[in-house]
């Protein structure tokens, strides 16, 4: 967990810190070079309560290139 999800989670109530751990792990970033695709969570963000999908300018952890990812929702 990162610095910033133990802050902001920790000014939450326990349910809901559990409900943004587990909404964050079902928004994903996804690299336009290679596919690859990492949670916001894994990532070491935090993405609860949104909707609709964004850009973001970001290295990818899979071929290590800069680009802007899509951000979106991979949840059922």
């Amino acid at each position: 967990m990162s610095f910033f999800q133990r802050i902001v989670l920790s000014l939450m109530p326990a349910s809901w810190a559990k409900s943004a751990e587990a909404e964050s792990r079902t928004w994903v970033f996804e690299c336009r070079k290679c596919g690859h695709e990492q949670s916001i969570w894994d990532a070491g963000g935090i993405r609860w309560k949104a909707s609709g999908t964004s850009w973001s300018l970001r290295r990818c952890t899979g071929c290590g290139k800069t680009s802007w990812q899509k951000v979106s929702y991979n949840g059922s």
